[in-house]
């Protein structure tokens, strides 16, 4: 299993109508809106880095509204 934390920016006055798509995945384990550099924080969890991609790539990146996203594996040490 692998996380990763998607950090998300929106055009303006999108990110409400982006996140509730976003929360509808699968994959997506839990979405919040924040203020600062980023619009969403989400929790993603994939099966293996190939399933993480996928997600990212063809299903979060293609939601109206969004025009960036940041992808922040979580490691164990």
């Amino acid at each position: 299993m692998v996380e990763a934390y998607l950090l998300v920016n929106c055009d303006a006055g999108k990110a409400g109508s982006a996140i509730k798509k976003i929360r509808e995945m699968d994959t997506v384990k839990n979405a919040r809106l924040v203020t600062g550099l980023h619009d969403i924080v989400a929790l993603v969890q994939a099966k293996d880095l190939t399933d993480l991609a996928k997600t990212v790539v063809d299903k979060i990146q293609k939601v109206e509204g969004v025009s960036r996203t940041v992808t922040m594996v979580a490691v164990d040490l």
